[in-house]
């Protein structure tokens, strides 16, 4: 069985085709700037990377031309689209309506849709490429997997904010969390590799990428995670706000005479560790400059790890107790000095990193001393392959 995994942003698709009998990644890529005249596509199959320009204005476009590269006598991966089983797509907001991947059909949708306000720069292109692959592939089955599911399993007093209560009611306004198909992963990897049952372990899994969130599972269920109604809330990121005083953003609304949209394009992608350093949004980037003396650089660092570290505690309340920390993504992965000031912060829960064991980038690892009363973990993520996983489950049921 091969399925194929979409997953489309505004102006790019990023896709996986993987060969479920063993879970191997036949092809993978990412189609970028798409609706612009200089969109081009990366196409990865095995240790060979394909960079192909060619302008293409929209995901149906995207598609036809990923389409071509899976099936190209050269560097193509399968005979005919035949040889997909299914395709599976992520979906970033599924609201209260889903609790679970569901196999797409009209209904489905239209339901997405509906779930648009809660997202708006990501539904439209997402709902494009569902109708893209029906048009191409019209008759295969296709799964809807959404980064909020994995979070209502929530209790109502942690998701349910402190306004009054009738915005909840008209408008749905509550806590949903995100990266869900990253902490299922990961947080399921975890109870493998330390060979325990998942549904007798406490875990924090650390999803720190440009937008970064943290999860509290507690026996194999999600019990609070860290962003909100939208991808912006939580711990400070790379360029998103995080955490802040409300009044803040009306307080500079009214002093800069800003717009809403203005103030949240600021928000969004000029705060955060960027924000505070000047420098970028990337930790490479910062790292370097604080390496160097840049002291607003060293600011941002410490400020970003006291953050996550305060949230590491906070999920030791949700849960009485911690067994396990996953650091994954992009930072979390690669940012060997980030995860260790993190941890340092931790002591006095009885984390102790070996700083041998640290010096990893991009590997699955435990770097936690055998004393440590928390064991620490680097987890890569696979959500692509958690999205094959949960679609594999529910066509081998039709």
């Amino acid at each position: 069985m091969k399925i194929l995994v979409i997953n489309c942003g505004s102006s790019s698709l990023k896709y996986q085709l993987i060969d479920m009998e063993n879970e191997v990644v036949l092809a993978k890529g990412n189609y970028e700037r798409i609706g612009q005249e200089n969109s081009f596509l990366t196409h990865k199959v095995e240790d060979n990377k394909y960079v192909l320009e060619n302008p293409v204005q929209n995901h149906k476009q995207a598609l036809e031309y990923v389409i071509e590269q899976l099936t190209d006598d050269n560097y193509g991966v399968i005979s005919s689209l035949g040889e997909i089983s299914a395709v599976g797509h992520r979906v970033v907001h599924g609201a209260e309506i889903f609790d679970k991947s569901v196999l797409i059909t009209e209904e489905v949708i239209n339901k997405i849709e509906s779930c648009s306000e809660l997202a708006p720069i990501h539904t439209p292109p997402i709902l494009k490429g569902i109708r893209a692959c029906q048009n191409l592939m019209p008759g295969k089955p296709m799964v809807a997997v959404f980064d909020t599911a994995f979070h209502q399993t929530i209790p109502e007093e942690r998701y349910i904010y402190p306004i009054p209560y009738e915005y909840y009611e008209k408008y749905k306004i509550r806590k949903y969390g995100f990266h869900g198909t990253s902490h299922k992963y990961v947080s399921k990897r975890i109870a493998e590799l330390m060979d325990k049952p998942i549904d007798s372990l406490k875990t924090v899994v650390c999803h720190l990428g440009q937008g970064a969130s943290l999860c509290a599972v507690k026996n194999g269920i999600s019990v609070d995670t860290s962003m909100g109604l939208t991808p912006i809330s939580g711990i400070m990121m790379c360029a998103r706000v995080g955490d802040i005083d409300p009044s803040v953003i009306t307080y500079i609304m009214k002093k800069e005479n800003l717009k809403p949209e203005t103030m949240e394009e600021i928000l969004n992608k000029k705060s955060g560790a960027y924000g505070i350093s000047g420098v970028s949004s990337d930790f490479r980037d910062i790292e370097k400059e604080a390496n160097e003396g840049n002291l607003r650089a060293k600011l941002s660092i410490e400020a970003y790890c006291y953050n996550v570290a305060e949230y590491i505690a906070k999920y030791g309340v949700a849960m009485n107790g911690i067994d396990a920390i996953a650091f994954t993504a992009g930072v979390g992965e690669n940012q060997i000095n980030i995860r260790k000031k993190i941890c340092d912060y931790l002591e006095w829960i009885g984390v102790q990193i070996d700083e041998n064991a640290n010096n990893v980038r991009g590997e699955e690892r435990e770097i936690s001393t055998p004393s440590s009363r928390v064991k620490v973990w680097v987890v890569p993520t696979n959500e692509e392959l958690a999205i094959a996983q949960d679609t594999k489950e529910i066509i081998a049921n039709l």
